[in-house]
């Protein structure tokens, strides 16, 4: 499903447990969209004159009975999604221009600015509860952890920050990355936090050690990681600004540059990506040229022991043909190696297993791990 918005879009957010979608555009308005599961088209209930500057950032709020908008023009905007009409409008919110807004409970939401300014809202009371200084550039994403009552935050200052929303004060802040820092999201159950960046590279992060990054990982999208989920498979090498799971997990909804809103079915994609993997295996299978065949099966061993294997030597292979390279008059003789037979080793489960432990090596510290694939499908 899709629809042409008309104008850049800059935020979207699905409704907590309607099909409706909300798209704020960098023109101040506020598009209010239904979906159906069963229908391919995308019908447009609202367009609503928001802001008299760019509207970056839109979420639905009160369990979805009104939708609170950030502007450039430092205003915070609920707009009420039956009718289309204001409910509240903050002026002069932030001192800067608002880029980012998250809900922290079904009474309380927060706001991010261009100068690293965060604000938490009352939406009954309609006033501030506290703020933090928690940056030196814009804001660039946020997300909250309600168990701790902790709040991450990421900016273009190349930081992530954790705001403690009970005193109100910033608990600790990362070391400066040499790329801004756009994205962050919460994995393995608390136990990771995962950051994207302008360049595309992704910063992993151990909770409770948040000054400096744990791992990295390169060379994973050619463009800026504005948008982290959970599951992005097939998609990844398309450009988008802004992602989002749909109240039932069943659509992806995706802006770019290109004015157009998208709704990707996500059991198409998991289908596909299903398909794709069995193809591969199956020209896998029937690739024989390049595949030993044993001609006597009933012979073979299941899997040689390791005791078996530890005394595997290669040597060179000797030409079938008894032809051997000569090598040119050039080469100095005492450049010349003699050939040296190479000895496998294999390592064996370790009888403790903290002796592996991180913590304990600092020198195995590095390197990409195996998780980061959570931004491809695996079908089961």
């Amino acid at each position: 499903m899709e629809a042409s918005l008309g104008e850049i879009p800059f935020g979207l957010d699905f409704h907590p447990t309607k099909e409706l979608i909300a798209v704020s555009l960098t023109t101040g308005d506020l598009h209010l969209y239904k979906y159906k599961n069963d229908d391919s088209s995308l019908e447009r209930l609202l367009d609503v004159r928001a802001h008299s500057e760019s509207c970056r950032t839109v979420r639905f709020i009160n369990g979805g009975q009104a939708v609170a908008t950030g502007s450039k023009d430092c205003s915070i905007l609920a707009t009420d999604v039956e009718t289309g009409s204001v409910i509240a409008r903050l002026e002069n919110a932030h001192e800067n221009a608002i880029n980012s807004l998250i809900n922290l409970t079904d009474s309380t939401v927060a706001s991010g600015d261009d100068e690293g300014c965060i604000k938490v809202w009352d939406t009954r009371q309609r006033s501030c509860c506290g703020s933090f200084n928690a940056h030196e550039d814009y804001v660039s994403d946020m997300n909250s952890v309600p168990d701790s009552m902790k709040l991450l935050t990421t900016s273009g200052d190349g930081t992530l920050s954790v705001c403690n929303l009970r005193t109100y004060k910033v608990q600790t802040r990362s070391e400066f990355s040499k790329d801004e820092l756009t994205s962050v999201v919460v994995m393995k159950n608390g136990r990771k936090v995962i950051c994207g960046s302008q360049s595309g590279t992704l910063l992993l992060y151990s909770w409770g050690f948040f000054k400096d990054f744990s791992d990295r990982s390169v060379d994973l999208s050619p463009n800026s990681v504005k948008a982290l989920l959970k599951l992005i498979g097939s998609l990844q090498d398309l450009r988008m600004d802004s992602l989002a799971f749909s109240h039932d997990r069943r659509f992806l909804g995706s802006i770019s540059h290109d004015q157009m809103l998208k709704l990707w079915d996500l059991d198409d994609i998991l289908q596909g990506s299903a398909n794709a993997v069995k193809g591969q295996s199956a020209m896998s299978d029937s690739d024989s040229d390049e595949m030993d065949v044993d001609d006597n099966p009933s012979q073979s061993k299941k899997g040689d022991s390791i005791e078996e294997l530890k005394g595997l030597r290669i040597t060179p292979l000797d030409d079938d043909d008894g032809e051997e390279e000569e090598l040119e008059d050039e080469v100095d003789e005492d450049d010349e190696e003699e050939d040296e037979a190479v000895i496998l080793g294999f390592l064996e489960k370790p009888e403790n297993s903290w002796s592996l432990l991180r913590q304990q090596f600092p020198s195995k510290a590095g390197g990409i791990p195996v998780n980061i694939f959570f931004l491809t499908f695996f079908p089961s």
